[in-house]
């Protein structure tokens, strides 16, 4: 059943399917992407881990997970070519509720190659440090900066080390 306030996970997915493979088609065509990245992560983030998405009234957090944390979701398409070097987040505000953050990296075909989740108080310990205009301004971290200050939640280590 749909909490009040939530977003349908399933009409959501069908409707962001047709939206990522129209993305994927004009990258293709000109090189530029379309814009669906974070809603397209979102939908990654609570498909892949069971989390309920937040309507677009829910000011700081995407989603919430079975424990009722409340989670911001953040998602970078990286074509594979590229590196993580000089890839920024969105902005991570630091004045509204919210446990966690989740990154979804993504190709430049909307497929997910891996999602990382940190908690607040390192978050907010990076944001916080003086020297960067943007970070400390903007809340702005750089993917490999998060990366370093969370986990890896999917593909699972263990998976990954069962398969090779």
């Amino acid at each position: 059943m749909k909490r009040p306030g939530m977003i349908d996970l399933e009409q959501a997915g069908q409707i962001l399917e047709r939206a990522r493979k129209v993305a994927v088609d004009y990258y293709e065509l000109t090189g530029k992407p379309l814009g669906i990245t974070g809603e397209y992560g979102e939908y990654v983030a609570a498909r892949t881990l069971g989390l309920t998405l937040a309507d677009a009234r829910s000011p700081g957090f995407d989603a919430v997970d079975m424990d009722d944390r409340k989670i911001q979701i953040k998602a970078r398409s990286i074509p594979r070519h590229k590196k993580l070097g000089g890839q920024r987040l969105g902005s991570i505000r630091l004045d509204h509720e919210w446990d966690c953050v989740v990154l979804v990296l993504l190709d430049e075909r909307f497929e997910p190659q891996a999602i990382y989740e940190a908690d607040r108080a390192p978050l907010e310990e990076a944001l916080s440090k003086p020297g960067s205009k943007a970070r400390n301004e903007r809340g702005v971290l750089a993917v490999s900066k998060f990366i370093a200050l969370g986990r890896r939640l999917w593909p699972d280590e263990q998976l990954l080390r069962e398969t090779d």
